[in-house]
């Protein structure tokens, strides 16, 4: 009970968002160490992609544990830092197709809306994008203010049709060299935490 208590006020504490925020920065500075130092392999570029896609989805999927961890665990102070997990996700998206955009198409912009049209995981990892924007974007105190809760609330559900699409965009791109192994992973994670708001949501609805 102490030592929950003592994470719970550690977790509220002015210094912990900082914290937070230089821990979800550590991949992206070791993915540019590893860059600067020529230690991505003979296909840096693919790497760069692969990576940054790699945990676009490990940062979403942390995202959508908060709220299982919070209860699981009785540490309240763990939403604190669930939009910052959100936002991170979005930035490691942006990158991940930046990268995409930028590496594998030279920005040549008729390139990538023709391979987007032609590659149903592009598209799909496209949308997902997309859909994150506006949640990326309302991330804050005076969207909540602006939109109203519960309008709040309902704009942030895309975060679901985001981890599906993400997921998706995985598997169409792993499924291509028959490497789905990390997939099966990541899609059993994201089921369990799916898996938990149902059952939640059926508590809440069941009659006293």
């Amino acid at each position: 009970m102490r030592v929950r208590e003592a994470v719970n006020r550690a977790l509220l504490k002015p210094w912990a968002k900082p914290l937070v925020w230089l821990l979800c920065a550590l991949p992206l500075a070791w993915l540019f160490v590893r860059a600067a130092t020529d230690q991505l392999g003979a296909n840096p570029a693919e790497a760069l992609i692969h990576v940054t896609g790699l945990w676009t989805i490990r940062w979403l999927w942390l995202t959508l544990a908060i709220s299982p961890l919070r209860d699981v665990f009785g540490l309240p102070g763990l939403l604190r830092h669930r939009r910052a997990l959100g936002v991170t996700a979005f930035i490691y998206g942006l990158l991940h197709f930046l990268a995409y955009a930028w590496l594998d198409k030279g920005l040549v912009l008729d390139d990538i809306v023709r391979d987007v049209l032609k590659r149903n995981f592009i598209l799909v990892g496209l949308l997902a994008l997309i859909l994150m924007t506006p949640l990326a974007l309302t991330s804050f105190n005076r969207a909540i203010k602006a939109l109203g809760g519960k309008r709040w609330q309902a704009l942030h559900r895309l975060v679901y049709a985001v981890a599906l699409l993400g997921l998706l965009h995985f598997y169409w791109k792993k499924s291509g060299k028959n490497d789905v192994a990390e997939v099966l992973v990541y899609a059993v994670i994201l089921a369990a935490l799916l898996g938990w708001r149902l059952w939640r949501r059926r508590q809440k609805l069941r009659p006293a």
